[in-house]
């Protein structure tokens, strides 16, 4: 069975038909850069713009960065401010032609992805999946059910967000070496492990395809930490699965 996601970030929308039994994109995902500013309209735009790439005109799954509830965004950290409040849902069903769109947190999405498919299947306790990109998203599990919404990426970290320190943005906008993030990020981790006691870490986001490259310099972790086995792939994939459902 195939179904539609798509993945808003703040840089990049990308989407692709999905094999729900494989867990896996059934095409080659397209992907078009996210407009700034990323108003509503916009960024609806770019979602049409991806679905008809494909000549998709079924269900549609779509991740949002921030807090979703029954398909209106609630926050817009990385979004235009005018977001706040706009029936997401709505709009992209009208804007795509009446399709039923089902809109969810995007680090939510690759949780349950990776939960379902990748690294999180089979396992029970707390886990924690922790997508690394502009910003930081969350997505947290206990004996394998979602509580939705976290948004542990601004939590506060030196009297910052979290995520304006030990994000891939901060990294690339700072100019930091591989160990001064990692060092940044076990930060991050070993203040948000105090707080959740979480047997496993699983690192999403871009970056987790280069795992080898800081993984190894996380320090004063005590949970097994292991990099997202879908990679970018999993917002994608979660958002089909909730569109499915």
């Amino acid at each position: 069975m195939q179904i539609f996601g798509v993945d808003i970030g703040g840089s990049g929308i990308k989407g692709a038909p999905v094999d729900l039994e494989r867990g896996d994109l059934a095409q080659e995902r397209h992907k078009v850069l996210t407009p700034q500013p990323a108003t509503p309209d916009g960024v609806a735009g770019c979602v049409v713009e991806v679905v008809r790439h494909f000549g998709w005109d079924g269900p549609v799954g779509v991740t949002f960065p921030g807090v979703v509830t029954g398909g209106v965004t609630r926050t817009a950290a990385n979004m235009d401010k005018s977001w706040i409040g706009v029936d997401t849902a709505a709009l992209l069903s009208r804007e795509l032609g009446g399709p039923p769109v089902t809109v969810l947190n995007d680090a939510d999405a690759a949780g349950v992805a990776e939960m379902t498919y990748g690294a999180g299947r089979g396992r029970g306790g707390t886990v924690l999946l922790l997508t690394l990109g502009t910003g930081i998203g969350s997505a947290l599990f206990t004996d394998g059910r979602l509580v939705p919404n976290t948004e542990l990426g601004h939590l506060e970290l030196k009297g910052h967000d979290a995520e304006t320190r030990a994000s891939v943005k901060a990294k690339e906008d700072g100019e930091l070496t591989w160990e001064r993030w990692a060092h940044r990020l076990s930060k991050y981790m070993q203040h948000v492990e105090m707080l959740f006691s979480p047997d496993l870490f699983i690192i999403g986001g871009g970056v987790s395809r280069k795992p080898e490259k800081f993984l190894p310099l996380i320090e004063g972790v005590r949970a097994e930490i292991v990099p997202a086995r879908l990679q970018n792939n999993a917002g994608i994939v979660g958002a089909a699965m909730a569109a499915k459902d």
